[in-house]
């Protein structure tokens, strides 16, 4: 294998790895790639639907007891191994690398539907202007599918492309991969530091507007007055922990990449902290936000806010519309909505296509330009030829779907297993989360990782495969969901396996001196652990 290669004549992927120019960028990346489109349009409904304002009971104890640790252990691994998620993961045991390969494909599979929705919400930046969905006899919905995406009505794959999808799909792609052949500071860091405070700004004057609309406040009454017996109810604690996973980004690789671009000296808990709660509070300004306007939407139609309460597409692309048409300075309120979708998604977005990049970049040794065109350029490829035609919603539905149970939650899950029970890891990430953190991780974090962390996600897991194994996924034909759900579930986990057994080029970043001498810097300062708090 050529991991036991000499590099000398092999020149290397870069002189030196990347890394943010400050710990501030990296938050922002790091913010900007958690706070995605699952914040404004699922979380208040997930809230709403699981007790309301009692909800944010189990979604404290969620972000406490599972996504705040296993944001440590993506950090400990990217920080103290100094790579992508591959090469992370091969770094810290040989045969381990596969669990990389397995993000990267699930990131692969993201970001072909995500630039979608995308895509979608910067069209309707301009329809919120026009008001076009009022000339559809049947209203937004009906422009949204109809008008709009024009879906048929047979499930199948079909090439009949939509223009006003695909024009605009090209352009997200265009700026998508502009930024990632910038790279780390040039691209990723500049990016989410104009992005995010855009982002930030757009949704407070939003919310501001939303709250002074007629009817807002039995909105936000429906939205925060708490059922406390919903408490009793498991799904209810398994849907806050489920949220709380998939919102802040963890076991994507994504926080494994970024954190391998942190300085040697960084504050990894406390940054940690900063992007779980900044999070968090952006979920809580959406849900105040969206359950406003649904008030408000409740109100003109003389109905109560349950029966206008959705979520995701629904939310964004049916509901919103509607309120657009209806409350004063609507057009404002549209153009502020679906722009926040755009910068919460590109910021996603990059983040995605960085774990792919990253990945090849150090297998290869591949410097930062050719590797970013010779990944994203294909990837996007795909993208516009399969999500901008009349059947792209059926494939980004169902892909959606099982890509994030039975992609993202059996990756987690077996990470976990491997890291904890497997190769027995937690004490030696433990203790290089110490030497470089203001708040300190003990017992209690190796036991979250290690008990609470696996307890969840089988429990989540079991629960999703007898949910769709009862009945077909949205009513899909059989074959439909074989190939696009459980066989593109399966297909990760043995492309996963064929990527890890190709061998790793002698320019890789595998045996790169940087490195080598960074695990000499770490194994020089196992010193005893100053007193702190511990987690």
């Amino acid at each position: 294998m050529s991991s036991q290669s000499s590099t000398q004549g092999a020149p290397l992927a870069s002189d030196k790895r990347e890394t943010f120019s400050s710990r501030k960028l990296f938050i922002l990346s790091a913010i900007g790639s958690a706070v995605g489109l699952g914040n404004i349009w699922r979380f208040p409904y997930v809230a709403y639907e699981n007790g309301g304002g009692a909800f944010l009971i189990p979604y404290l104890v969620a972000i406490l007891c599972a996504g705040i640790p296993l944001l440590f252990l993506d950090y400990a691994v990217g920080h103290r191994y100094r790579g992508s998620a591959p090469l992370s993961y091969r770094r810290a045991n040989r045969k381990a690398e596969v669990l990389g390969w397995w993000q990267v494909l699930i990131c692969f599979i993201i970001a072909i539907y995500y630039a979608a929705i995308i895509a979608w919400a910067a069209m309707y930046c301009w329809f919120s202007i026009t008001k076009a969905w009022d000339k559809n006899p049947d209203g937004a919905g009906g422009f949204f599918m109809n008008d709009f995406l024009k879906v048929q009505d047979e499930v199948t794959v079909g090439f009949d492309f939509v223009g006003p999808v695909l024009i605009p799909m090209f352009a997200v792609w265009l700026i998508a991969i502009v930024i990632m052949v910038a790279g780390v500071n040039k691209g990723i860091s500049r990016a989410n530091a104009i992005f995010m405070p855009l982002l930030i700004v757009m949704f407070l004057i939003l919310v501001v507007q939303s709250v002074f609309l007629p009817g807002a406040i039995d909105g936000l009454n429906t939205f925060f007055t708490p059922n406390f017996e919903a408490l009793k109810d498991p799904s209810v604690w398994a849907a806050a922990f489920g949220h709380i996973f998939f919102s802040l980004s963890v076991a994507f690789g994504i926080m494994v990449t970024y954190s391998s671009y942190m300085k040697r000296k960084s504050d990894l808990t406390g940054s940690g902290y900063v992007v779980a709660f900044a999070n968090s509070s952006f979920e809580l300004l959406a849900g105040i936000g969206v359950f406003a306007a649904l008030g408000f939407m409740a109100y003109n139609a003389n109905s109560s806010v349950d029966e206008v309460a959705v979520s995701g597409i629904g939310l964004a692309f049916i509901a919103f519309p509607t309120i657009v048409s209806q409350a004063p300075l609507g057009s404002v309120i549209g153009v502020l909505f679906f722009g926040s979708l755009v910068f919460a998604g590109l910021t996603s977005l990059i983040s995605i296509l960085e774990v792919i990049v990253a990945a090849f970049q150090d297998k290869l040794g591949w410097r930062r330009a050719p590797a970013t065109l010779i990944v994203t350029i294909p990837v996007a490829l795909i993208s516009l030829a399969l999500f901008p035609t009349t059947t792209g919603l059926f494939l980004l539905d169902t892909m959606d779907a099982f890509v994030n149970q039975f992609g993202i939650l059996a990756c987690a899950l077996v990470i976990v297993i491997v890291l904890g029970a497997g190769l027995g890891m937690l004490p030696k990430l433990a203790k290089h989360l110490n030497r470089h953190s203001s708040i300190k991780v003990g017992t209690g974090w190796k036991v979250l990782v290690g008990g609470v962390g696996p307890a969840a996600l089988g429990y989540m897991l079991i629960n999703e495969i007898q949910t769709k194994m009862a009945e077909q996924y949205s009513g899909y034909p059989a074959w439909f969901n074989g190939v696009f759900g459980w066989g593109m579930a399966g297909a990760l986990i043995v492309g996963a396996v064929i990527l890890s057994l190709i061998p790793w080029s002698k320019k890789s970043k595998l045996n790169d001196p940087e490195f080598h001498q960074h695990k000499k810097n770490v194994e020089a300062e196992e010193i005893p652990e100053p007193a702190g708090k511990e987690y």
